[in-house]
């Protein structure tokens, strides 16, 4: 049996988003103050309400008000009574709170194996060249069955592969020791910003944002008011985020309702200044992941901020008012009124420059996956509390969530940089007293280290963690861009 419609907007008649139609993506755009947020916290409200759970990044700070009911708020009550709403009620979603800082919401962390060297030198800002190194780094912990799990496992590694490099570099290639000392400063700008943080253990276990409470779907909320002032770091998270998803979750095909809708707020931070081979695998995951049962919903400013073919396959629209003050401007205002499917009662060039807060221009996908001919409409009000929670509501609400305590403490179990200190506390202690084989080169110990390959590299793949490694630097959508 199909999921109830889920009326976002009204203009003569209920503009509904179709739950089954919501993995086939969707883009809230408009200028500043215009109502982005409120259309976002709409559709999480509705999807939640359906059993459907949410993932959104609080960019303000103003959206953890969702884990509570709305308080007769004016411009609630006012929008209430243009839209004639009679029976509308109050209502709070259920709600996770995460932040890659640990200080907002339960702490998320991946594993550096996991995240791959090609989104790792996302972040970083590396060169070409100095990804390719990278890449040798990893392929070598790889083959010696050295795990790494957080920066200093990848800072000792990025080390040993410097002070090896001849050896190293007779197999996997050149290592210019001025790229090493690059990375190596790259990793502590990285720490310095939080970054080390965020990797380590226990990882994010992907179903804890598929979770449900009753019937409704849980809204997963990242704290990101600190970790916007990090662009690069903020993106890559959530691209790496949605890759994940991607690999893992099995294939559904077009289920009654999606597994997950996912929100990419700022979205023009994914795609600025980012190499053709990652924008090549963003449009890949956002076509494919559609079947793994997850809708996205990129949310901008201005409809140009996303390449045409990612902007292409958004059947969902929602746009709100933009400015037309500069020929970018106005470029923006045609671009977005040629997206949509005409109606010849809404002049939607015109309209675009009109519309008043919380008004906007909509158009959702039909049962058959039509774009529905625009109208211009008034967006629901939000039926949780505008105002962000308190500190100490926050706290409770992390308190009572279901995966509460799973992720607080770090776990640092031993791994890369733990093997390589001991390894080289052993050479510096020398041979044994009365004789014994003379203290083993520096070559000697790279060779050491590469000549356990198999072995290593079988007990770490017959690991979960292994076989993350495996994915993440040959396997992975993301790993195997650039030989």
């Amino acid at each position: 049996m199909a999921v109830t419609p889920l009326p976002i907007a009204r203009a003569k008649r209920d503009l509904c988003l179709l739950p089954a139609m919501a993995n086939r993506h969707g883009l809230v755009a408009g200028a500043t103050g215009t109502g982005k947020t409120v259309t976002l916290r709409v559709l999480a409200e509705r999807l939640s309400r359906v059993g459907v759970p949410v993932f959104l990044a609080d960019v303000k700070g103003d959206l953890s008000g969702l884990a509570r009911p709305g308080e007769g708020h004016p411009r609630i009550a006012e929008r209430v009574q243009r839209l004639g709403l009679g029976g509308f009620t109050y209502e709070p979603c259920p709600v996770t709170f995460w932040d890659l800082f640990g200080r907002q919401g339960h702490p998320v962390r991946t594993t550096v194996s996991e995240m791959g060297p090609l989104l790792l030198s996302r972040i970083l800002g590396l060169s070409e060249v100095q990804e390719g190194v990278l890449t040798v780094v990893f392929k070598v912990a790889d083959d010696a069955g050295l795990l790494l799990l957080d920066l200093k496992d990848l800072r000792a590694m990025v080390q040993h592969v410097g002070e090896n490099a001849r050896a190293i570099g007779n197999q996997y290639g050149n290592v210019a020791p001025a790229t090493v000392g690059s990375i190596q400063r790259a990793l502590l700008a990285l720490e310095e910003q939080g970054g080390d943080r965020f990797f380590g253990e226990p990882a994010l276990a992907l179903d804890d944002l598929l979770l449900t409470e009753g019937e409704r779907g849980v809204v997963n909320v990242l704290a990101a008011d600190e970790l916007i002032r990090s662009p690069r770091l903020y993106a890559t998270f959530l691209l790496w985020l949605l890759s994940e998803l991607f690999e893992r979750l099995p294939e559904v095909g077009d289920p009654e309702k999606p597994r997950l809708v996912f929100f990419f707020d700022e979205a023009h931070l994914l795609f600025d200044e980012a190499p053709p081979a990652l924008l090549q695998k963003v449009e890949q995951v956002v076509r494919l992941v559609r079947s793994k049962g997850v809708g996205v919903f990129f949310v901008t400013q201005n409809p140009l901020d996303l390449p045409d073919v990612v902007l292409g396959q958004l059947g969902n629209r929602v746009q709100h008012a933009l400015r037309a003050f500069t020929p970018r401007d106005q470029r923006a205002v045609k671009a977005a009124a040629e997206t949509f499917r005409a109606n010849p009662g809404v002049d939607v060039a015109a309209a675009i420059t009109e519309l008043g807060v919380g008004e906007a221009l909509v158009s959702f996908l039909d049962g058959k996956g039509t774009p529905a001919p625009v109208e211009r409409a008034l967006v629901y009000p939000p039926a949780s509390r505008l105002a962000p929670l308190t500190p100490e509501e926050r706290a409770r609400v992390v308190r009572g969530s279901a995966v509460a305590g799973k992720y607080d403490a770090a776990v640092d179990r031993e791994s890369a940089y733990e093997k390589l200190r001991s390894r080289a506390g052993e050479a510096a202690a020398g041979p044994p007293a009365g004789g014994g084989r003379p203290a083993p080169t520096m070559a000697d110990q790279a060779g050491k280290v590469l000549g356990a390959a198999v072995q290593s590299a079988a007990r770490a793949a017959g690991s979960q963690i292994g076989r993350q490694i495996m994915r993440g630097i040959l396997g992975s959508l993301f790993g195997g861009s650039r030989r």
